[in-house]
């Protein structure tokens, strides 16, 4: 029993010194130039909404854009969902918390696996992969992703593993949302035929 226990904590503290040891190579560099500071908080803040922009973009073009619009945004939504379900059962400290690293950005303390940010980002980064049409702005996006990620270890906000976590749900949620997309065509329909109805009402009126 006392070897089980030692072999758990064992694996526990090996994952966890690597986690903050990977933060600290990112992070050891804030605080010491006021232009990659700047650089980092405004690519930790503000990535999300290229990504925003991106599903408007896409659904102001035709039906076929509309659709992949829509199963993008399912994928962020069934991103964050899931990250909401792990905070409901693990919890992990950010760095700031446990008075590790440099803060650029003020947060309120709560856990940190995984990161919403990034899980938002990714999951329509990795959407637009299946399709042929978005596939060249997937990639872009999808290294924007990752890069926002990172730089909100830059600023303090999470750890490598938390980016890491947002990754794999990424993947997951646009997996199903990918495989779900006939299932999904009916309500795809309903909101882009009201869409139109709506627009035809307007420009009627």
């Amino acid at each position: 029993m006392i070897f089980l226990l030692a072999t758990l904590k064992k694996s526990f503290i090996m994952p966890n010194q690597l986690n903050i040891k990977i933060f600290n190579a990112i992070n050891r560099f804030a605080g010491k130039t006021v232009f990659l500071d700047k650089f980092g908080i405004i690519m930790a803040k503000y990535s999300p909404i290229v990504f925003i922009f991106a599903l408007l973009y896409y659904w102001f073009k035709d039906k076929e854009y509309k659709n992949i619009s829509l199963y993008s945004g399912y994928s962020a939504v069934l991103g964050i969902s899931l990250n909401f379900l792990i905070t409901l059962f693990y919890f992990h400290p950010r760095p700031f918390m446990e008075h590790i690293g440099v803060l650029l950005i003020n947060h309120k303390p709560e856990t940190s696996f995984p990161s919403d940010h990034t899980t938002f980002m990714l999951s329509i980064g990795f959407m637009f992969l299946y399709f042929k049409k978005t596939r060249n702005l997937g990639i872009v996006l999808s290294v924007l992703g990752l890069a926002g990620g990172t730089a909100r270890i830059y600023s303090g906000l999470h750890y490598p593993f938390d980016i890491l976590g947002s990754v794999l749900v990424a993947i997951i949620s646009s997996y199903i949302i990918f495989l779900s997309r006939k299932k999904l065509q009916k309500l795809n329909i309903l909101i882009i035929d009201l869409y139109y109805k709506v627009s035809k009402f307007k420009y009627e009126k």
